[in-house]
């Protein structure tokens, strides 16, 4: 009987949450749904010097943003709780305690002082690594050295103490990777890893082992950068749970920096003038704060759709995918196996297409804060639904909704009148003259009977009528953008229509 498929994505509350984070948190996703499975979101706040206030709530409002929402989780519930590493705590000390008495693990008692000296001694002596290994283990405090009663009487006497797992030399740990293939590690250059730490909180290393077989997860997703730790996770299962019991692990495939040398940090971003989290995040220590894509304007389907491509196709042209579209089509056996180049313009592409393919009721509600937040207040629903369907295709990024269709609802703040003199002459301003009576005096405000009026006496003065709409446009929004000019006047109405004419000729003069 095959098991039931359950994922894990398990984040450290420290900051803010990267793109890379989301699209491991996207694979896994749609992993567990394509199979039936459930998808879990374990917190890891295990490392409490680095705990930040906030974070942890900040990624289940990304995660909800996105449309990823948790089968069990501290929010959640289910029955593997608790789901935070920190509420856990008791239940790891047996799992080291274990392994001591089995022989795969000891007590180390050094102190700071005595690592420093260890290193400081490495260093001088050439030593390529300066780690704590099967190489200097013996020449430390800790119970492979010390004598049995010794060892008893630092822990009698409540001597602080970590344990670290004991790495024998001259092994060969092998893995199949979901991605990669097999894989092997040299025991020779993995170091004796702390597993359970002085003040009792276990290391990332013990407790992702201990939680997975708990939680019965049965595949793990996570960033290649974790590969160099494969082989001490390797050695844990195999001595506390027996490998048949290991989930199936697959290295998901690094997300570089533009050029793609190395990769993509937060820093890449601030220095190229874009986002690298999901959501706008405001460190609470230095207050510093940091723009997330939704902020800037992403949808989250588009969002979504852009990281997916980051590392997996589906053997098609096909760029457009829904999220529905991605639990059917998606296979961890397309993950590429080399890093993916983070590419901003190709991103907000994929945002303009969303843009276009959704209903503008999916995102008006974002986009009239927009429009408020700049003082434009809101108040016929069914105008500004209308703006937006005719705004939409020159919108990249939902603030570009404000930009493309804020004269819509006001007077352009100024006009490019010295576009306008360059090419003005007395024939035209005659023309706008004229053009002002006949709209003054027509019945119908359709867009169609609009440019009929406009053609014609264009025609009547010999005038070319390209060489007229221009001047139109920017009297109408200011400058040359919009969509098409008569469909502006007829929204925007015929008092408004003749009088940013009127106001336009009087700056001409």
């Amino acid at each position: 009987m095959v098991n039931k498929v359950r994922v894990r994505f398990a984040p450290s509350p420290t900051g803010g949450l990267h793109l890379g984070g989301v699209r491991t948190v996207l694979f896994n996703y749609l992993f567990a749904k394509k199979h039936g499975g459930d998808f879990i979101v374990r917190v890891e706040d295990t490392d409490q010097s680095r705990f930040v206030e906030g974070a942890e709530d900040y990624i289940f409002k990304c995660l909800h943003w996105c449309g990823l929402t948790p089968d069990e989780s501290v929010l959640h519930g289910g029955e593997y709780a608790p789901y935070r590493q920190s509420e856990r705590k008791e239940m790891y000390r047996q799992y080291g305690e274990q392994l001591v008495k089995e022989g795969h693990a000891y007590y180390a008692f050094d102190t700071t002082d005595d690592l420093d000296a260890m290193r400081e001694k490495l260093k001088a002596s050439g030593s390529s690594s300066l780690q704590y290994d099967q190489n200097i283990r013996m020449q430390m405090n800790n119970s492979l050295r010390l004598l049995p009663d010794e060892t008893q009487a630092l822990l009698a006497k409540g001597t602080p103490y970590v344990i670290r797992i004991k790495i024998n030399a001259n092994e060969v740990i092998p893995f199949t990777d979901m991605i990669r293939g097999d894989i092997e590690f040299d025991s020779n250059n993995v170091d004796d890893k702390v597993l359970l730490k002085a003040d009792g909180m276990p290391t990332y290393h013990l407790a992702v082992v201990v939680d997975d077989y708990l939680m019965k997860i049965s595949h793990a997703f996570r960033g290649e950068e974790w590969l160099p730790s494969a082989p001490v996770h390797i050695l844990l299962w195999k001595h506390l749970f027996g490998l048949h019991a290991m989930p199936q692990w697959a290295h998901l495939p690094l997300i570089l920096k533009p050029d793609g040398n190395g990769k993509l940090s937060k820093r890449d971003g601030d220095r190229l003038g874009f986002p690298v989290y999901a959501m706008d995040w405001q460190d609470p220590a230095t207050k510093e704060s940091t723009k997330g894509f939704k902020e800037i304007g992403f949808l989250p389907e588009a969002f979504i759709n852009l990281l997916v491509v980051l590392g997996w196709n589906d053997g098609t042209e096909q760029e457009i995918f829904s999220l529905d579209e991605l639990i059917e089509k998606f296979s961890i056996e397309k993950v590429h196996k080399g890093g993916a180049k983070f590419d901003f313009e190709k991103a907000k592409w994929y945002n303009h297409e969303w843009i276009q393919k959704l209903d503008v009721s999916n995102y008006e509600d974002r986009v009239k804060v927009i429009f408020e937040s700049k003082g434009v207040l809101i108040t016929d629903a069914v105008y500004f639904t209308k703006v937006l369907n005719l705004v939409k295709g020159r919108c990249t990024l939902l603030p570009d909704f404000y930009t493309q269709g804020c004269f819509f609802f006001q007077p352009p703040a100024s006009i490019d009148v010295a576009d306008i003199k360059a090419k003005w002459n007395e024939p035209k301003n005659l023309f706008f003259v004229e053009l002002i009576r006949t709209y003054q005096l027509t019945n119908s405000w359709e867009h169609t009977e609009l440019e009929k009026e406009f053609k014609e006496i264009a025609a009547v003065n010999q005038l070319k009528p390209g060489e007229l709409m221009g001047p139109l446009r920017i009297m109408l929004v200011g400058g040359k953008f919009g969509p098409g000019v008569f469909e502006i006047a007829a929204m925007i109405g015929k008092e408004e229509t003749i009088n940013r004419i009127e106001n336009a000729l009087s700056l001409l003069q």
